[in-house]
């Protein structure tokens, strides 16, 4: 069966020309206007040597430009290679590397790293360009094809290439666009999430192209601004991470403008406290909807949903065509679920479910077993279905709705010549949900600070990486295995 993520933009323009599509501060462009211009970035594209299954990395802000490479990239039958913004040169070009990206879309300030790390790679620098002829039509894929590659924090230290289709793409913007969000043309969506990231690329971009609503771009959030912009555009939805509810709420109770329409609000990337979500709720006398998901699962998964109701604390049931079960966590080649109560393992398996990690069959296997994709986090059913995520199988950080490996932080501290032993951690931080500490066993004689060292981590990682409190301890708490003692050592740094 042939399907394209291109063919979400290509309809949307033909049932909706003239409305508007994405604004971008003083810009407006109408969903005409936006496939006209994918077409000719499309038609450049291919000039420039780019086939059909070729990968083409895409480094842009929160732009009209971003739409216009992603849905140009597609429209030429390639993959695109979404690059996280905050990342390092040497970050980006182990993503080129990794995919191997034939070439990287990007402007800026963020066109010094997409350089320097294409120069390391081999890969060619494109700028998005609208003038030329337009490619003729968008070229036909396959549904199960590769449309986009998601790159992933593992344990291993190294970002992983998630493998979405098509189908999984479509589908999740569909769901999300008609089942969850009920969106129509006369909503406007604020993109003020990232979208490199799968939450701002899938439920806002995808789903708002998908029901020809507006798309409010934002290239930097803060709480005034974006209450300022929301009042102005007339928002009816917003979609946010816990971090930016905070801010917007802080804002709004401080005396900030506040939209008049706001018929919905959309959290997901990081668990939103029950206090928080009816303190935003109460500040802007709308409903919010918290869902749950992963890039390997494109992403949303679960939601609560206005079909079958909201419980605070939960995030909810199955999304359509989607199941959800509690695993034995113990039970690492096979599948066996619990009952409602009982405490394990959260697995997936439905339509969003990615292909797999590029060129890693190994990792492929551990995740996806006996047709469901095991998540690694912990979770509980309740006897009506609400599922409530109590844990995370692994060490993972969440810092403002951003995925961060304690592993990866920890393997590039320990590269610091004064560093003896490292263990990396996340602490709660009301702003940004947790906030990145590293436990630090200096060397005999060295004289770095928490401060230098933060200097130091902060020059060879992402923003989103790196951590901002440091703590010199004179020995990690070990077990009688050599293993951190994790619990013991966030009582100590606390």
């Amino acid at each position: 069966m042939q399907l394209s993520v291109a063919t979400i933009l290509k309809e949307s323009a033909a049932r909706h020309p003239d409305r508007t599509a994405v604004v971008d501060g003083a810009v407006r462009v109408s969903y005409r206007q936006l496939w006209l211009d994918v077409l000719r970035f499309a038609a450049r594209l291919r000039d420039r040597g780019v086939r059909p299954g070729d990968r083409v990395a895409v480094l842009l802000p929160n732009t009209a430009d971003f739409p216009r490479a992603y849905y140009a990239v597609l429209a030429a039958g390639a993959t695109v290679v979404p690059v996280h913004a905050l990342l390092v040169a040497d970050e980006v070009a182990h993503v080129l590397r990794h995919s191997g990206c034939r070439a990287v879309v990007t402007a800026g300030p963020l066109e010094a790293v997409a350089r320097e790390a294409a120069d390391a790679t081999g890969a060619d620098v494109l700028h998005v360009t609208t003038d030329g002829e337009p490619l003729e039509r968008p070229e036909p894929r396959d549904a199960d094809d590769t449309a986009v590659i998601l790159y992933t924090s593992g344990t291993t230290g190294r970002p992983k290439g998630a493998l979405l289709t098509h189908a999984n793409l479509v589908m999740n913007a569909t769901v999300c666009a008609q089942d969850l969000f009920h969106l129509t043309p006369d909503d406007v969506v604020l993109g003020c999430l990232p979208l490199f990231h799968s939450f701002g690329q899938s439920c806002a971009m995808n789903a708002a192209l998908r029901a020809g609503s507006a798309l409010v771009l934002s290239a930097r959030f803060t709480g005034p601004g974006a209450l300022q912009l929301m009042a102005e555009e007339d928002v009816t939805v917003f979609m946010g991470v816990p971090t930016m509810y905070h801010a917007l709420t802080e804002t709004a109770e401080h005396g900030g403008a506040r939209p008049g329409g706001l018929r919905m609000a959309v959290s997901g990337g990081a668990a939103l406290s029950t206090a928080l979500l009816e303190r935003f709720e109460a500040a802007f006398d709308t409903v919010v909807l918290e869902g749950y998901g992963l890039t390997e699962t494109s992403p949303a998964a679960l939601f609560n949903q206005l079909a079958t109701g909201r419980r605070p604390g939960t995030v909810g049931h199955p999304i359509w065509g989607v199941e959800a079960a509690v695993a034995d966590p113990g039970a690492e080649d096979r599948i066996v679920l619990l009952a409602p109560g009982q405490v394990g393992e959260v697995v997936l398996r439905g339509h969003n479910v990615f292909a797999g990690y590029l060129d890693d069959p190994a990792a492929t296997a551990a995740a996806v077993v006996d047709g469901w994709f095991r998540t690694g986090d912990l979770g509980v059913h309740d006897t009506d279905g609400y599922l409530s995520i109590v844990d995370r199988k692994k060490d993972l950080i969440i810092r403002g709705g951003f995925n961060v490996y304690p592993r990866e932080v920890e393997e590039t501290l320990a590269r610091h010549p004064s560093v003896a032993q490292v263990s990396v951690l996340g602490l709660p931080d009301e702003t940004r949900g947790e906030e990145i500490c590293a436990a630090v066993v200096l060397r005999p004689g060295a004289t770095d600070t928490p401060e230098s060292l933060v200097t130091w981590a902060r020059a060879h990682l992402g923003k989103h990486k790196y951590p901002r409190v440091v703590r010199l301890l004179g020995a990690l708490p070990l077990g009688p295995s050599g293993k951190v003692l994790k619990r013991e050592l966030r009582e100590v740094c606390a």
